[in-house]
């Protein structure tokens, strides 16, 4: 697997609901000053031509803070703007294909939702991380299936890939998902949707540093 001492810590998500064209770079600046380290562009545009010039933009920006830059669903436009790769959901390309396209080094995850024999298949397809959730109420996908944190115990005592947790986090509830195992939270709204987006990264990133993850139980 590829980059996976790279993946660990917060991942923050874009949404044009949050973070219109003329802010997104300003805001995803914000969000590595802030101490984040992985960028998904989720974008579901019908405008190609503008999803391809706002992706490149990140991915540099990215590459200029050492961070790593996913785009969601779309693994040839990740293909095209040279991105560290892919995150794929249940009805998107198949890991197989998009490792075909993207080549050994680039990043593919795969969301999981509530289903462990989802993250079995997936492990098995050659992806770098599994992805769960939603863990709490969410305003980005209201009606998402909700997941427990156990689900990540069981996962990380069978699974030898980093888990992400998404749904609902905020640094008030985040460090119980990585105590259960998780080794990024992905985040959408605690990050993009307050006021200062430094600030809200910085206290999901200190997370990290001061939670003891249980790597094996369940």
């Amino acid at each position: 697997m590829n980059n996976q001492h790279a993946l660990h810590g917060l991942y923050a998500i874009t949404d044009p609901a949050l973070c219109p064209d003329t802010r997104l770079e300003s805001q995803v600046t914000q969000a590595l000053a802030g101490g984040c380290r992985i960028i998904q562009f989720r974008d579901k545009g019908e405008d190609r031509t503008r999803r391809l010039t706002l992706a490149a933009g990140l991915v540099a920006l990215c590459e200029r803070h050492g961070a790593l830059l996913i785009v969601n669903d779309d693994m040839a436009l990740a293909g095209e703007v040279g991105a560290h790769g892919v995150h794929l959901g249940r009805y998107d390309d198949d890991p197989v294909a998009a490792r075909r396209l993207l080549g050994d080094k680039a990043i593919i995850g795969v969301s999981c939702y509530d289903q462990l024999d989802l993250a079995i298949a997936a492990t098995a397809s050659g992806v770098d991380y599994v992805a769960f959730g939603r863990f709490f109420p969410s305003t980005t996908k209201p009606d998402a299936v909700e997941a427990r944190p156990d689900l990540l115990c069981r996962a990380k005592a069978i699974i030898d890939l980093p888990l992400v947790a998404i749904g609902g986090i905020t640094p008030e509830n985040g460090a119980p998902l990585i105590e259960a195992g998780a080794d990024m939270l992905a985040v959408v709204h605690g990050v993009f949707g307050q006021p200062d987006i430094r600030a809200a990264c910085r206290r999901l990133s200190e997370l990290f540093q001061c939670t003891n993850p249980r790597r094996a139980s369940v």
